[in-house]
């Protein structure tokens, strides 16, 4: 069974949530939020403790961050989302304030994340819930929904990374070939040399389409990315970090699909979720203006719009 465990203090509390892992306030950031007000709780999933926020009444709405986040990823939403519904936003293996600690039995890749969610989602007794994952954090909420659908009211799915699905997108061979180069073959050799920061950087100027995204930020941001440094490093490094999935295995999705993507994210995120959009029968696509891939945090305000109206159908 959960349960509660003081991990930060209130005042330490108050003193991160308001700023987010990527999606940091860029406004005033001592704006009291549900999240600055509440303690995380503990579950042990799979031999791990999971810490997640638990705040507000009603169904559950499940946020699942992607690499280089955590709980703190989704705190633009918190609010929003918890005036009429419950939001439960995990940190992820590996994701701070988690364990991060090396061994042989760590596994990085997609399953056991998706094992670890429905264990979760299990037991939390939350299900049916309304899912809502970004980026890696999306691929896992894809396999959590086909492997457990009674688990899944709704699905939304901000730009998940099922590199398979470039079987489907012409041109496909030079944009994996453009993302290695670009993004993930100088974020490995940086992580391989020890140099976390200079591939933090690079990594998420890639995904972003904004190379000077790192250096512009603040002291505190660089903290709270770095903060997730190690679990982005056991994925880079993983060889086999996506399952492959078809068409054809989509298709037996069954709850109800949101699909986002931003108006200025990279082409192979964009054209990934275009071929998703198409294999899954009767799902919704969203653009997102003025966002690259960091849709929740980049704009906030469309982002919580789009969705909200969205699982309020179901």
């Amino acid at each position: 069974m959960p349960t509660t465990k003081t991990r930060l203090t209130s005042t330490m509390v108050s003193g991160i949530a308001a700023l987010t892992l990527l999606g940091f306030a860029t406004g005033d950031t001592t704006q009291e939020t549900a999240a600055a007000d509440s303690e995380l709780r503990v579950v042990l999933v799979n031999g791990y403790e999971i810490n997640y926020l638990d705040v507000g009444n009603g169904v559950p709405v499940v946020f699942v961050h992607g690499g280089l986040g955590d709980y703190r990823t989704w705190q633009a939403q918190v609010d929003a989302f918890s005036k009429d519904y419950r939001v439960v936003a995990l940190s992820r293996r590996y994701a701070y304030p988690n364990a991060q600690e090396a061994n042989e039995s760590n596994d990085y890749s997609v399953t056991p994340h998706s094992e670890d969610l429905a264990q979760f989602l299990m037991a939390l007794d939350l299900g049916p819930v309304h899912l809502v994952g970004h980026s890696y954090g999306a691929y896992i909420s894809l396999l959590t929904a086909l492997e457990h659908p009674e688990l899944v009211r709704s699905l939304t799915l901000g730009e998940p990374p099922v590199m398979s699905f470039l079987q489907y997108v012409p041109d496909a061979e030079a944009l994996q070939r453009e993302f290695a180069t670009k993004v993930l073959v100088p974020s490995a050799d940086a992580f391989r040399s020890g140099d976390h920061e200079r591939a933090v950087a690079l990594f998420i100027g890639g995904v972003l389409n904004d190379g000077d995204y790192y250096s512009n930020a603040s002291r505190q941001q660089k903290d709270l990315m770095m903060d997730n440094a190690f679990g982005l490093r056991g994925v880079i490094l993983t060889e086999n970090r996506f399952p492959p999935l078809s068409c054809d295995a989509i298709r037996k999705l069954t709850p109800p699909t949101l699909l986002m993507k931003g108006d200025r994210s990279p082409q192979l995120f964009t054209e990934i979720t275009d071929a998703l959009a198409s294999c899954i029968e009767g799902s919704e696509l969203a653009v997102l203006p003025n966002a690259s891939h960091g849709l929740e945090y980049e704009n906030p305000e469309d982002f919580n719009t789009v969705v909200l109206e969205f699982i309020d159908k179901h």
